[in-house]
């Protein structure tokens, strides 16, 4: 008899490739995870193609054929880049792997390599089992997510198009995880996400000396411009999407749902630690994250350049480039560094309907409800070419655990049971898609 394919040890050998990613072409690239990640797909008898958009910078896609074969592929996609971790701020090293008290910790391990083992494990138990997915799967992992996917996804779908064989759906990161609402455990499937818009803020003033008075001040027109934008109360703005999770939650708790303000701040805090996800999508957000201006303390410079990320909601992008260009005011030029597009997708059919049953099977009645993710995935490169992708990436959670504050955080971890609970499931999920 074969024995199950261990998640835990393919999460640890993907934590253990440094794949960090501090978005400015520093990091040491993906290679060495996609070329480990090949080997183990070509070992169960598959035939990866590796992909390089710059040197290092890789992606891989790889065909596994299905039962129905007439039917469009189903896209089953991770990112193998981590965000930067300091190791003197964690309790563990962070590229170690190591696991304590139940859980995997380091960085990835939520976001989202061991989501990538639960992928990678489910293909490699069907496989030994002679178990075939219900249609054709195209299985990717992809680069650069963690800087908007240009030199991963994006690069795939612009030049690489024919790699994903006229699919039309795919599943992702961040869905079909657990919160409690209520004291009932329930399950989020991601079928939203809002957009990605990075915004520069370029100031121009006079340059001169520091000694002299001095109105006409670039680094005085940018931090106000930012204070404004960041101080911003943007208004209230339910989707479709978010007031779908909202009447769920209200069923689930007995309330009544009424797109006010503080109905929503109600049913969104009964959400429990999801609800730092949900927080930031009943509304756009407008955060400044950087500023530069100047060389020399005594020198007033002619030009200062700060950062906002923007998360817009779906139909609204050019609406909140307006009110930033707005609030910047006449000394300051706003310009896109990085911009992609929200996503609402819908929350039925047939993949939705296997979904939810694939999660049904491990926990039978346990609600599953919609949301939308206030950050952005590599589905908005997908959904350029017609793919319509969800987030699907199965994780039952320790009802304590504040699942939101790992991603990107100090100590990232995974607990092990959720991994093997998510493996369980995408077996039933890729059975029946």
């Amino acid at each position: 008899m074969t024995l199950p394919a261990d998640v835990v040890s393919i999460a640890q050998d993907l934590i253990r490739i440094d794949t960090t990613n501090p978005g400015d072409g520093t990091g040491p690239g993906e290679r060495a995870a996609t070329e480990h990640v090949a080997t183990f797909l070509s070992n169960l008898g598959l035939d990866p193609v590796i992909r390089e958009s710059e040197p290092r910078r890789t992606s891989m896609t790889a065909l596994w054929e299905g039962e129905d074969r007439s039917r469009p592929p189903l896209v089953v996609h991770g990112h193998l880049d981590v965000v930067k971790a300091f190791p003197e701020e964690w309790r563990h090293p962070p590229f170690a792997a190591e696991v304590h008290d139940g859980m995997i910790w380091g960085r990835g391990a939520v976001d989202m390599k061991g989501t990538d083992a639960v992928y990678l494990a489910t293909v490699a138990n069907m496989i030994r089992a002679g178990v075939k997915p219900a249609r054709d799967i195209v299985l990717g992992f992809m680069a650069d997510e963690e800087a908007g996917g240009l030199k991963g996804a994006r690069f795939m779908v612009d030049h690489q198009r024919d790699d994903f064989l006229g699919a039309t759906e795919a599943v992702s990161e961040v869905g079909g995880f657990s919160t409690q609402i209520n004291g009932r455990r329930a399950y989020l499937l991601q079928t939203a996400e809002k957009g990605l818009l990075w915004l520069q803020l370029i100031a121009t003033g006079t340059a001169g000396h520091g000694s002299l008075v001095h109105e006409d001040n670039a680094v005085t027109h940018l931090a106000e411009a930012l204070a404004r934008v960041g101080k911003y109360a943007w208004p209230l703005d339910i989707t479709p999407t978010v007031e779908a999770l909202l009447r769920g939650v209200a069923d689930l708790t007995g309330d009544t749902y009424e797109p006010t303000p503080e109905v929503v701040d109600r049913l969104i805090a009964a959400l429990g630690s999801a609800a730092r996800f949900v927080e930031p999508t009943v509304r756009n957000t407008s955060n400044p994250t950087q500023m530069d201006g100047g060389y020399k303390a005594n020198v007033i410079p002619n030009t200062a350049t700060g950062v906002v990320d923007t998360r817009p909601l779906y139909g609204q992008h050019e609406e909140v480039v307006a009110v930033i260009s707005e609030l910047a005011g006449p000394n300051v030029k706003v310009e896109p560094l990085v911009s992609d597009i929200a996503l609402e997708v819908p929350f039925s059919g047939p993949l939705v309907d296997a979904m939810i049953a694939s999660l049904h099977s491990e926990d039978p009645g346990a609600p599953v409800l919609p949301y939308a993710l206030s950050g952005g995935t590599d589905n908005k490169h997908m959904s350029r070419i017609g793919i319509t992708g969800y987030g699907f990436a199965p994780l039952q959670l320790p009802p304590d655990l504040d699942f939101p504050s790992l991603f990107h955080g100090v100590d990232e971890r995974v607990p092990v049971a959720g991994l093997e609970f998510g493996v369980r499931v995408m077996e039933r999920f890729l059975r029946t898609c």
